[in-house]
């Protein structure tokens, strides 16, 4: 518990880091922007407010997500990250794609009328925002690779911030682009098509950042090594016969729920079954830490075909 409070530390400062790049990039981007009329530069002030708002409901996921369990929500409030994560990619679906694909047509409809100085004001504060997402990404990478890599990569929170600062990186170089080939060229389709380019990326990334948020909050299975890990468990008990069943659905970013149906050697009597079972859940929850809660459905298939027989439950045929 006190390794997963300190990974949640880790990934608040790398969201209050976040979340204070973007609010500093998002004002200047903004008056940038209308200064120099730059469909691009507006586009990528709309990506860094989205950013801004996305960081905060993910600040309130870290939090509300540690609550300990209670009678209304026995299996805890870890769920709530996913939650959470998928407002964030509705906020970057629809304040900064949508935005970005807005000002992109409006560019190539109306054009754009920029003067030299709001080109260089734009291309410098572009240059800015540049380092300080470079900088909040190569924060989010690091401690990607403390916590084992992109494989181990869980935690939405965390990975939502990598998404978030990878696409403002790619989208400010983007808008540099658009914004240069317009000044060489006189023409606005440059800049607009970087606008909509901009818009695309960010309409992708919400949609993958949605997907799998989607799948957590409907009750994805653990990992398939941690549900191998478990069967193998189980398998290896001499006192199970057989694995009927094995479900497992996560409940937060290191918890999971763990139900099995098994079937015992016949002739254990109830007080052999109830150390048993004890002890396949302590040693499931020695191999799979993020087992928390384990559900061991005990059953005597022999007992339980005779109690299912015509002669035990009464049905015609019976004795």
């Amino acid at each position: 518990m006190t390794k997963d409070r300190n990974a949640d530390s880790r990934t608040r400062i790398t969201v209050l880091v976040a979340l204070a790049a973007n609010l500093v990039i998002a004002v200047a981007k903004a008056v940038g922007g209308m200064a120099a009329g730059s469909p691009a530069l507006l586009s990528e002030a709309a990506h860094s407010v989205a950013d801004s708002l996305n960081e905060v409901f993910l600040l309130a996921a870290l939090r509300r997500s540690r609550r300990p369990a209670d009678r209304r929500h026995p299996f805890g409030y870890g769920k709530e990250r996913y939650f959470w994560s998928l407002l964030a990619a509705v906020g970057i679906f629809v304040m900064g794609g949508c935005f970005s694909f807005f000002q992109g047509f409006e560019a190539l409809r109306n054009g754009t009328e920029e003067s030299f100085g709001g080109y260089v004001a734009g291309m410098v504060v572009l240059g800015v925002a540049l380092l300080a997402e470079g900088a909040s990404l190569l924060r989010a990478l690091y401690q990607m690779r403390r916590q084992g890599g992109v494989a181990r990569l869980r935690d939405p929170a965390l990975r939502t911030v990598i998404a978030e600062d990878g696409t403002a990186v790619l989208g400010v170089c983007l808008a540099l682009a658009g914004m240069a080939l317009h000044m060489a060229t006189g023409q606005v389709v440059w800049e607009a098509s970087a606008s909509l380019a901009i818009g695309a990326l960010l309409v992708y990334v919400a949609y993958r950042l949605g997907r799998d948020a989607r799948d957590q909050l409907i009750g994805e299975a653990a990992d398939p090594q941690a549900s191998g890990r478990i069967e193998a468990v189980l398998r290896a008990q001499p006192e199970i016969d057989s694995v009927e069943a094995l479900f497992t659905m996560k409940t937060g970013v290191d918890t999971t729920l763990v139900a099995a149906r098994v079937d015992l050697v016949p002739g254990l009597d109830s007080e052999r079954v109830e150390e048993v079972a004890v002890r396949i859940k302590q040693t499931i929850a020695r191999t799979v830490p993020e087992a928390d809660q384990v559900f061991l459905d005990v059953t005597d298939r022999l007992a339980q075909e005779a109690g299912e027989s015509p002669a035990a439950t009464g049905e015609r045929g019976g004795a």
